[in-house]
């Protein structure tokens, strides 16, 4: 008995570790970035058994979504019980060369006047009442159109992908990371993130030269995606301490949507500059991630002209939850970022940080930069971010007269997106042509 009684005792304590989740899977509880038609609608939603997603004038269950590999692609089908989300298997297809052929038809003799279908909305709605699926919706329009056959070959196209957005509309599955939640906020709702594109984002991170086992100041004013892109990058290791001037911390309610592990989630902590600089350690602050402003979600599926089923009834500061809800209470995840330890920050005060991040939008750069920049250990590297030029110019010249910095150059980042399709590749017509602009440098003593 006694043998058995010590084999046994290994095997409850590897039971009592903590089992994570496939990061490659979506699992119940955690933040996906649901992308509807290609970029049309970028929903951000916690998953769990009764969240519902809207999708034009109708409810989806977003079960069907938890276990599926990120990257997934889901389609609106119909059933016995109503309309689902079914997920889109991929199928190998031959390769094959598709070319544009002119053959000499345009869209020069068609006219518009809303008589070349005759398929009535009544019919279509019959044929959802049936069962219908979108492919079988979009052939029947097809087939009693009477102007497909004389538009040209991309008008055909056009007309085929804008038909699939109503009537076959799918769900794409995405993970969200740095690159993709960035992506999202500058895309919808630019002005919450400060205008930082995924190319300035990725500057800073260069070169403020953030590795594992890095000690990273961030100065975090758009909303914690600077901290949460730092602990991506150090991926359990080192730390980011997020500081700020008053008596409570920025909001970083975004680090949540990262879905951070509780091993990453320790390395995020804040405190505040005047703990940091101070000779002695500051009387405890209040533990309030708040600050009295943040919400409990952060949605960014604003009202547009790109989205073309979305009903909004509401103002934007009204909803706290975007076209995702649940049938009891909205999951939430925890709050992420700690008060510093005594030993943290007294450590610090003694080796200075390995490296500083800046993004304070509605901040003077040298305001906050002759105040965190003490706190860096010598030849230490930063970055500062701002959407216009002319603050940073005048921190340059600061930091060059106090000789407080040297290698300082301020970096505008460019980034340009191709259209690549058959005979048809040329610049996106509507990509962002500013990207703000990068103050960089490395500290060095000024005695």
């Amino acid at each position: 008995m006694e043998h058995s009684e010590d084999q046994a005792m290994p095997e409850n304590q590897n039971n009592n570790k903590p089992q994570y989740p496939n990061p490659r899977f979506a699992s119940e509880g955690c933040s996906v970035l649901l992308d509807v038609n290609d970029g049309d609608r970028l929903v951000f939603a916690r998953l769990s058994g009764g969240a519902i997603f809207k999708i034009g004038n109708k409810n989806y269950s977003l079960k069907p979504l938890i276990g599926a590999p990120f990257g997934s692609l889901f389609q609106v089908e119909t059933g016995e019980e109503g309309s689902f989300l079914s997920r889109i298997l991929p199928i190998k297809k031959e390769s094959s060369s598709v070319n544009v052929v002119e053959d000499g038809r345009d869209n020069r003799e068609l006219i518009d006047d809303n008589e070349s279908q005759n398929l009535t909305g009544e019919e279509i709605e019959a044929m959802r009442r049936e069962g219908a699926k979108g492919e079988e919706i979009i052939e029947a329009l097809i087939a009693n159109s009477k102007t497909f056959d004389k538009k040209f070959q991309l008008s055909q196209e056009k007309y085929l992908l804008k038909k699939q957005k109503k009537y076959a509309p799918k769900v794409l599955l995405r993970r969200p990371f740095a690159r993709s939640i960035c992506e999202a906020y500058f895309k919808k709702y630019p002005a919450r993130i400060g205008f930082i594109r995924v190319d300035a984002l990725s500057l800073l991170l260069t070169m403020a030269n953030v590795t594992a086992y890095s000690d990273v100041l961030v100065v975090d004013m758009v909303g914690g995606l600077i901290t949460g892109a730092v602990a991506e990058r150090l991926g359990g290791t080192g730390y980011v301490c997020n500081t700020y001037k008053g008596n409570s911390p920025s909001c970083v309610d975004m680090v949540r949507m990262f879905n951070f592990t509780d091993k990453v989630k320790e390395r995020i902590v804040h405190s505040s500059i005047s703990e940091l600089s101070s000779a002695k350690t500051a009387p405890p602050e209040e533990n309030n991630q708040q600050g009295g402003v943040c919400k409990s979600e952060i949605n960014i599926n604003e009202s547009s002209a790109s989205d073309m089923v979305e009903d909004v009834s509401v103002t934007a500061e009204a909803r706290v939850v975007d076209d995702v809800v649940t049938e009891s209470k909205t999951i939430k995840a925890p709050q992420p970022g700690a008060k510093a330890s005594k030993e943290a920050v007294e450590m610090w005060k003694e080796n200075g940080f390995s490296s500083l991040i800046m993004a304070a939008q509605d901040q003077d750069p040298w305001t906050l930069a002759k105040d965190v920049l003490p706190l860096l250990s010598y030849s230490a590297p930063f970055a500062i971010y701002h959407q216009y030029l002319q603050p940073l110019a005048t921190c340059m010249h600061n930091l060059q007269q106090g000789k407080m910095a040297i290698n300082v150059q301020i970096t505008e980042p460019w980034l340009r997106e191709y259209q690549v399709l058959p005979s048809r590749s040329h610049p996106h017509m509507q990509m962002s042509s500013f990207g703000g602009y990068v103050l960089s440098g490395i500290r060095i003593s000024t005695t």
